[in-house]
């Protein structure tokens, strides 16, 4: 009998245990709002490693110690960096890079969709004046040739989304399938 990987136990229980803070300004809580972004990739048949990123994508929220809202208080907490770092010790690239670059993704698709911030949640609007804006043109051209950048944006769709108060989505054990084929494929290669 194979032994459960501790890992997703791990991330299970961040997800579960942690996700109960909410969700910035929104009416939801970051579990919530993992589930449904996740909920959002699996409907759109993302691929296991899209919709794991979709799940564990506002991750370095949950294992930060700056509270619930840091930029209610004019903190940008780098939530993408950070949960892209804590990743990267279990995930490849098609984990990690839509994850650290969905922030980025905001950013371009304000500068590159006309309508796009208007569409922001409050929160989106005020965190995107911590983090930069709406891109430059240069930044736009930057972005667009990064690998990982139209992933990125599929994943900021969906981020934007999943912050429906009262959806039911299923929880964290259906979306673990996905995040164990991601396990193990990083396992392999090592």
């Amino acid at each position: 009998m194979t032994q459960p990987d501790p890992r997703l136990a791990e991330l299970a229980g961040i997800i579960e245990g942690r996700g109960h803070g909410r969700y910035g300004l929104a009416a939801i809580n970051q579990r919530q709002h993992a589930l449904q972004a996740a909920w959002l990739a699996e409907q759109e048949d993302a691929g296991p490693a899209l919709v794991t990123a979709a799940l564990l994508h506002d991750i370095g929220h949950m294992v930060h110690d700056l509270g619930q809202a840091p930029a209610a208080a004019g903190i940008d907490d780098r939530h993408e960096e950070l949960g892209q770092a804590w990743l990267v010790r279990w995930f490849g690239p098609a984990v990690t890079e839509p994850v650290r670059l969905h922030v980025a993704a905001k950013r371009y698709l304000c500068a590159v969709e006309p309508d796009y911030f208007a569409r922001l949640s409050p929160d989106s609007v005020l965190s995107l004046s911590l983090q930069g804006g709406p891109m430059s043109a240069a930044e736009v051209t930057a972005f667009e040739a990064l690998p990982g950048s139209a992933a990125a944006v599929r994943l900021r769709r969906w981020d934007e989304a999943a912050k429906v108060r009262g959806l039911e989505t299923p929880g964290f054990a259906h979306f673990a399938p996905y995040v164990a084929a991601c396990l193990e494929a990083e396992r392999s290669v090592d």
